[in-house]
């Protein structure tokens, strides 16, 4: 019996050591809520939910970004749940971006080096190569976000989508 409770005990404190600590991030913070992301995709209106919750004890702010324009089916015509998550090794956010594309590769993943008042996050193809890039900045007076989505394209950057952040 006193075996098993050794075991139990250092298996537990193996486990806290490992184990990353809660992220702590104001700007993520002020992400986090019920937003209406109003702007353009291309060229056409767009308005989409964007609805942005901490999870799994505090790691990740998980947030469902959803068209208010539906398919044939009757389902958002874009869906996605993206994770933002903060690497202590390298000093930056990383996010996982699944939507309804899916494919899952390499460029699901993009990275952001931390700034007062943006994410701006870097997506990369198989060659490593910036491909896609994801911009959030954040307006403290106004309590707002503008949403910068754009392709590069041979290193040139051009604009994707383009959206304004409000809260509901």
């Amino acid at each position: 019996m006193k075996r098993i409770v050794l075991v139990a005990i250092i298996f537990a404190a193996l486990m806290t050591v490992g184990q990353q600590a809660p992220v702590n991030s104001p700007l993520l913070d002020h992400l986090a809520g019920k937003w209406v992301m109003q702007g353009t995709v291309g060229k056409q209106t767009a308005t989409h939910d964007l609805d942005a919750e901490w999870s799994l004890q505090h790691h990740y702010l998980r947030f469902r970004e959803t068209s208010r324009d539906r398919n044939d089916k009757g389902e958002p015509q874009y869906d996605a749940t993206v994770f933002i998550g903060w690497n202590e090794k390298t000093k930056q956010y990383a996010c996982v971006w699944l939507d309804v594309y899916g494919g899952l590769t390499v460029e699901s993943i993009g990275v952001a080096t931390p700034k007062e008042n943006e994410l701006a996050f870097v997506f990369t193809n198989e060659q490593g190569e910036k491909s896609f890039t994801n911009t959030f900045i954040y307006d403290s007076k106004t309590n707002s976000w503008d949403n910068r989505l754009d392709n590069v394209v041979k290193g040139a950057a051009q604009p994707f989508a383009r959206f304004k952040l409000t809260k509901q």
